[in-house]
């Protein structure tokens, strides 16, 4: 078994792993600092690549996609929502979105990552099952039935839901 060379993989990959960063994070040099991140972390861990376990995709995929979690862990925005957001009805549906919004972010909280991950790929990314299928390295009917078992969590997690 032959080691794949970084070199290769970085040219194979490179505008792969920077198009999926860019769809999920907003700053381009952010993202540039982590398709970085993504690499260097291959470089280290190339050793212990281990072809029958996964394709090389799979394994570099995975990287990217735990990098891209773990940028998100560090770079969690301290304001959800603006104050000065517009409002038709006034300050009480203002307030009524907030404690919607405050209710959607603790239950997705409670969700395990690969169904919090369904639910931000498929309703934040705007993604179909089909491809969040791809992206996770699942089958379509695997994504279907988590999508399914994450909303019910949702519902079952939000009082306002069940109003």
């Amino acid at each position: 078994m032959t080691r794949p060379d970084i070199a290769e993989i970085y040219t194979q990959y490179r505008g792969k792993v920077f198009s999926y960063i860019r769809a999920r994070i907003s700053s381009y040099a952010d993202a540039e600092d982590l398709c970085a991140d993504v690499f260097e972390k291959i470089l280290i861990k190339l050793d212990t690549y281990d072809s029958e376990k996964a394709a090389l995709s799979t394994w570099v995929y995975t990287i990217t996609r735990n990098c891209v979690i773990d940028f998100f862990r560090r770079n969690r925005p301290q304001d959800e929502l603006s104050e000065d957001m517009p409002s038709e009805d006034g300050v009480d549906e203002d307030l009524l979105n907030r404690e919607t919004l405050s209710e959607l972010a603790a239950a997705l909280k409670l969700l395990p990552e690969t169904l919090r991950e369904i639910i931000v790929l498929r309703y934040y990314d705007g993604k179909p099952l089909t491809e969040i299928a791809k992206i996770m390295g699942l089958s379509y009917g695997a994504v279907k039935l988590r999508h399914n078992a994450a909303l019910e969590k949702l519902h079952q997690a939000m009082p306002s839901a069940q109003r």
